[in-house]
């Protein structure tokens, strides 16, 4: 009996992972979830991708998609993602932590709790 694979992490997305057609072709389904939002911070466009930048403003927030998601999907991610981009994670306006990619050549100073969580 085949058994959905169980969906333990979060992803929030903010481009184009919240599109259906990305999420079929990266993931091989769609994905569940609710929209939230990243509060200090802001987008910012860098060579045609979106990134977020890091204000410590907490006025400035981006808008986008928390989705459930398994360890194998934060691989998938992890290969769609452009070169530069690394996963951190963060709290999201809900409370929720989450996992979040930015641009790390380019984003200003990440707070050191959320620094210290960066994968490679």
């Amino acid at each position: 009996m085949d058994h959905e694979p169980e969906e333990t992490e979060r992803l929030f997305a903010y481009g184009t992972l919240q599109t259906e057609s990305v999420q079929l072709s990266t993931f091989g389904r769609k994905l569940k979830g609710s929209p939230d939002a990243l509060p200090g911070y802001r987008l910012q466009m860098i060579e045609h991708h979106r990134n977020l930048e890091f204000t410590r403003n907490s006025s400035d927030f981006v808008d986008g998609t928390v989705f459930s998601v398994t360890q194998q999907d934060l691989k998938r991610a992890d290969a769609y993602e452009p070169d530069g981009y690394k996963r951190i994670q963060v709290e999201l306006r809900s409370g929720t932590e989450a996992w979040v990619y930015l641009n790390q050549l380019t984003s200003n100073t990440q707070p050191e709790e959320v620094s210290q969580r960066i994968t490679s």
